[in-house]
């Protein structure tokens, strides 16, 4: 059985009297400790895909099936469970708080789980050191670079132990150098921490990073394996 399973999903959204979608008859299978990445343009229908599978927003139609369950059968509190204790998200912008160290801005995603002690402090440092700024754990975001403050978004993501990594444009923002460096960081995520990891991304060439590539176009996923 595959850790994640689309069915048919489609998602539309109504403005007025309009119908807009943005998902069209999605299926995907993803297996458990995948890298998949997904290409397309901006407004292909990416970003609420990952929404869908991250529990953010619910299918209009269709299955999101995670361990054989259907996520999006869940009531409001069980889909905060799952997106607070199975799935991590890394977006294109830290969006760390500025008055808190990077420590504080890691542990922070743990205030929504049930167990809160000294572990915690210790399982950022850990990841901290983890992504490679184990020696900034005090520092405010205004003392770290973009690439730092990524990297302190990463350690966020995996806090709470997710089976699931959802990456939006993880580089957007940065330039080529740190882009490569936080791409080289995810794959050893991916393969050191044997996390499921999809990326969502316009970039074909950090798309090909991954072990297996899709493209999205006008709410269609495209089920042949591109070429890299």
């Amino acid at each position: 059985m595959s850790q994640l399973e689309l069915v048919a999903v489609s998602k539309i959204y109504r403005v007025d009297q309009t119908a807009i979608p943005a998902l069209n008859q999605v299926s995907l299978r993803v297996e458990r400790g995948e890298f998949l990445s997904v290409v397309g343009h901006s407004g292909s229908g990416k970003s609420t895909l990952v929404s869908v599978i991250g529990g953010i927003l619910r299918p209009s139609s269709g299955q999101v099936l995670f361990g054989g369950h259907d996520i999006s059968a869940l009531d409001d509190g069980g889909l905060s469970a799952y997106r607070n204790r199975r799935v991590g998200f890394i977006f294109q912008f830290a969006s760390l708080l500025p008055v808190l160290t990077a420590r504080e801005n890691v542990m922070l995603a743990a205030l929504f789980g049930e167990n809160r002690s000294r572990r915690e402090q210790e399982r950022a440092d850990h990841l901290l050191d983890l992504v490679g700024i184990g020696d900034r754990v005090n520092a405010y975001p205004w003392q770290l670079s973009g690439g730092q403050q990524r990297r302190v978004a990463i350690a966020r993501a995996l806090m709470n132990q997710p089976e699931l990594l959802l990456a939006d444009e993880p580089t957007g923002d940065l330039d080529e150098q740190t882009e490569a460096e936080i791409m080289a960081l995810l794959s050893r995520i991916n393969r050191e921490e044997r996390v499921t990891m999809i990326l969502i991304t316009h970039n074909r060439a950090l798309a090909k990073t991954a072990s297996r590539m899709l493209r999205m176009k006008q709410g269609h996923l495209d089920p042949e394996v591109l070429k890299a």
